[in-house]
């Protein structure tokens, strides 16, 4: 067997935000990631839909951006942008 080739192997500390909320359409299960890494952005874990996005403010002005990540519908993904708007 080869040697493994590591493009990095680091271990940062973080702080993991725990969220569950009722939206109009859905429940949302989130895990918010903090670290120094990924320029300030935050990791959003949808634990219902086991989906996951790097977010940070220029991400969330980004007309579709989490309809397409979490493949949610305008309203919803609406519900969870202005969530986010108030932690990120």
């Amino acid at each position: 067997m080869s040697e493994r080739f590591f493009l990095y192997d680091d271990t940062v500390e973080t702080k993991t935000r725990f969220v569950s909320f009722m939206g109009e359409n859905q429940r949302f299960d989130l895990a918010i990631i903090q670290s120094d890494r990924y320029y300030g952005k935050h990791i959003v874990l949808d634990i219902q839909s086991n989906r996951f996005a790097i977010i940070g403010e220029d991400d969330l002005k980004e007309p579709g951006y989490l309809e397409y990540a979490y493949k949610l519908n305008e309203e919803d993904a609406e519900e969870l942008r202005d969530f986010l708007y108030e932690i990120i």
